[in-house]
């Protein structure tokens, strides 16, 4: 995996790719090969193309994309003219591409399948970040993700600007809704929760109240508290109650129209489950030029 290709300061396993890119490969692939493109193209047939971005957006997945190539030859030519994170302007040439036109073409649609969608999240993270760059909040994405690609997604939610939540049940201390109830309540959920967890591992807690929020208070043991579902003024009053206390994340019902007022009621994080769940894909294509 070419490191050069990623969003500066980021990292993302090569193993996740070359899997994930793998997998894709054989779907598409399948059995046989490229049937279509083994009849029509003549052995040794040499292509050149470009992978352009048809709309404006930000830049997500290219290191996927060289490795759709590379996977299939391992000598093909894959020249960046930028990197993710960097902002794309319509019709802008994001890489060239040349190598033996059999593979390029097998490649295509996977390469264009992970640029397409990881830029669409890193497009749509960042019209949230620039919605709330006058405040002091950070976006931050959920598990809200598609099965297989979590570790790609939440490096396009970082291309965009935002920041990552948690990847998994197992590196961070969350108790919802669900486990208060069955735990016997906060304070029974909280306790049971800071006694099993190690000292480098987070607590945070959901609530959906005042009520609620001043019993995490009390009871103490949490990092972090979950606001969910409180409109404007509630937020406002819970930050008056707990800033400086915990780190005060506002989440669910978040829109583009209303992340800026939630923002400006002084939460630390605000979580977006729709950065991953329903970004649209980028326009991106890949221009033959023979």
């Amino acid at each position: 995996m070419r490191a050069d290709l990623l969003v500066p300061g980021a990292f993302l396993s090569p193993l996740v790719i070359e899997r994930a890119v793998r997998r894709a490969l054989d779907e598409d692939l399948g059995r046989a090969g490229d049937i279509t493109s083994a009849a029509t193209i003549p052995e040794g047939t040499r292509a050149r193309a470009k992978l352009v971005a048809r709309r404006a957006g930000v830049l997500a997945g290219l290191a996927c994309a060289a490795q759709s190539f590379h996977a299939l030859d391992p000598n093909m030519s894959f020249r960046a003219k930028t990197r993710d994170g960097a902002k794309l302007a319509a019709n802008e040439t994001i890489a060239e591409i040349e190598g033996p036109a059999i593979a390029v073409l097998s490649g295509e649609r996977v390469a264009l399948n992970f640029v397409g969608h990881l830029s669409g999240i890193a497009t749509l993270t960042a019209a949230y970040a620039a919605k709330v760059a006058h405040t002091r909040a950070k976006i931050l994405d959920t598990r809200k993700t598609l099965p297989g690609l979590r570790a790609l997604e939440k490096y396009a939610v970082r291309c965009g600007g935002g920041v990552n939540h948690r990847f998994g049940l197992d590196d961070a201390v969350l108790i919802k809704d669900n486990h208060i109830a069955v735990a016997g309540g906060v304070a029974a959920a909280l306790k049971r929760a800071r006694a099993a967890a190690g000292h480098l591992v987070r607590v945070e807690i959901e609530v959906d109240s005042l009520d609620q929020l001043s019993e995490v208070l009390k009871v103490g043991g949490a990092d972090a508290v979950l606001l969910d579902n409180m409109d404007v003024a509630t937020l406002k009053r819970a930050v008056e109650m707990a800033r400086g206390k915990l780190v005060l994340e506002a989440s669910g019902g978040v829109t583009l129209e209303t992340v800026a007022k939630i923002a400006e009621t002084g939460v630390d994080v605000i979580s977006v489950g729709a950065l991953t769940h329903s970004a649209p894909a980028l326009d991106v294509a890949l221009d033959i030029n023979i």
